[in-house]
């Protein structure tokens, strides 16, 4: 092996020490999310708070992220992504102590915003890596190991939460994060590629007054989709304006701006804006099983808590033992035909979910979970390996950013949406005192609002690729013809 190719192949070991300090990158960020929502109730005991109030241990956290990963994802670009990303570590791991250590809720509320802050740079920075220490030809590999670990994530957090509640207590689920968060930051210190210098280049300015537009538009939409909690009032009106107004106001100032956070031009691009589109349209598809699942499973088919909660842990543990899989196949397959396979799956997904439950009960619930999981694992490996395949060097970090926004909005989305689709459905005054046979009419509605936006999906995927067929074929006819 020839010098140059050895100074520019990190050693395998070193590659293997990368990805464990961005898959624990990722596991930290999801578990933030996930173990705190079953520590609300002893939250709510503890401090002595409404229902209301305690939910803003969860909202703060991804306010703090759903606002500020594009830019946080950008900042990375211009400063450099491994001194950002130890900087984020290290924000992570302080706010988990404070937040188990705090004495009051503004505090512990206040701390669990800085957590979220930690986590979209984790989470921005993180795939932008993988384009840096990962050779081209295994970068679906890469992106489905942290698909994974945010699976992991997602199942480990309700069953660990529980655990630590019921032994150390509350404070437990935020010191947990400490010892792995000191892992992650002492390997990406040791293993990280260095930040690489402008050399004579003019460093970018950062664009102040877009990052501000942005994070003041997304948290107008986010709050707009949550608050109300299924009403859709004059408040919710409002913030959806300023929403879209701000959004407006944001895509002229990046026009203007010598240095612009998100360059209009990304978004004309086909690739990107069609990655971005099926991701949000997606992402929407798969909240709706977390929205609708539990309802459907305890008072449409009559299971208790354990079994509900039982039910519900298969997704994510096949998304678990399925991402890196998936991740292979798209390295063998190509992304572009891997993101129709697993929209494909997740069309016939969502129409099990339909006909499927009504026939066969929880066993016909977990056959349709079983394909639509799948699906979507395939579909997130392959389509992030797309967007980012040939993304320059000094974009990734925001780009990386561009795609969990587009994922958040569509989780954000999809639990005030596609709720509302279920209880349109379902006409029953009191949804704990409805019919099984209005639960399970809802759940069927729910599920063919959600086959028809993975259709659209898929539509334009398929679209995508036909689109880049022909531009293929237009460039291999000589000139002159």
């Amino acid at each position: 092996m020839s010098a140059t190719k050895t100074a520019n192949a990190p050693a395998t070991a070193s590659v293997r020490c990368v990805l464990t300090s961005l898959s624990l990158s990722m596991l930290l960020s999801s578990l933030g999310t996930s173990s705190a929502n079953v520590a609300l109730p002893a939250l709510a005991d503890a401090f002595g708070v409404s229902f209301q109030a305690v939910q803003w241990v969860v909202l703060a956290y991804l306010l703090a992220i759903t606002t500020l990963i594009v830019s946080v994802g950008r900042l990375g670009d211009i400063v450099g992504r491994r001194r950002l990303l130890l900087a984020g570590i290290a924000l992570f791991i302080a706010a988990s102590v404070l937040c188990g250590l705090t004495p009051a809720f503004p505090l512990l509320v206040a701390a669990r915003a800085m957590q979220g802050i930690g986590a979209a740079i984790m989470m921005a920075l993180t795939m932008a890596f993988v384009g840096e220490t990962v050779a081209k030809e295994k970068t679906g590999s890469a992106m489905g190991l942290l698909g994974t670990m945010s699976a992991i994530g997602t199942a480990l957090g309700p069953s660990l939460g529980g655990a630590l509640i019921a032994g150390p207590g509350w404070r437990a689920i935020f010191l947990v994060n400490v010892p792995l968060g000191l892992l992650a930051l002492v390997l990406a210190h040791r293993y990280l590629p260095a930040d690489k210098g402008y050399e004579g280049r003019e460093r970018p300015r950062f664009d102040v007054a877009g990052t501000l537009l942005l994070a003041l538009s997304l948290g107008a939409y986010a709050l707009a989709m949550t608050v109300g909690r299924g009403s859709f009032g004059a408040l919710n009106v409002a913030l959806l304006s300023a929403a879209v107004v701000g959004s407006a106001l944001f895509l002229r100032v990046e026009t203007k701006v010598a240095s612009p956070l998100i360059r209009p031009a990304m978004l004309r691009d086909p690739v990107f804006s069609r990655g971005l589109s099926t991701n949000a349209l997606v992402s929407t598809v798969m909240m709706a099983t977390l929205v609708v699942g539990p309802f459907y499973l305890s008072r449409g088919l009559g299971l208790d808590a354990a079994m509900v909660g039982l039910v519900l842990s298969v997704g994510p543990v096949i998304s678990a033992f399925g991402g890196v899989v998936a991740g292979r196949i798209v390295d063998r397959l190509g992304a572009g035909f891997v993101v129709t396979i697993g929209l494909a799956a997740m069309v016939a997904g969502c129409a099990a979910l339909v006909l499927l439950p009504g026939l066969f009960g929880v066993a016909g619930y977990v056959a349709a979970i079983a394909l639509l999981t799948p699906g979507y694992q395939l579909f997130q490996a392959a389509n992030n390996t797309a967007v980012m395949a040939d993304v320059s060097a000094d974009r990734r970090g925001v780009v990386s950013g561009l795609l969990y926004l587009s994922r958040n909005l569509g989780l954000v989305t999809g639990a005030s949406v596609m709720g509302a689709v279920f209880a349109s459905a379902v006409v029953a005054s009191d949804m704990a005192g409805a019919a099984p046979a209005l639960v399970a009419r809802g759940m069927q509605v729910t599920f063919a609002v959600a086959g028809l936006l993975t259709v659209t999906a898929l539509a334009i995927a398929v679209a995508g690729r036909a689109f880049r067929r022909a531009q293929r074929a237009v460039a291999a006819e000589p000139a002159g013809e």
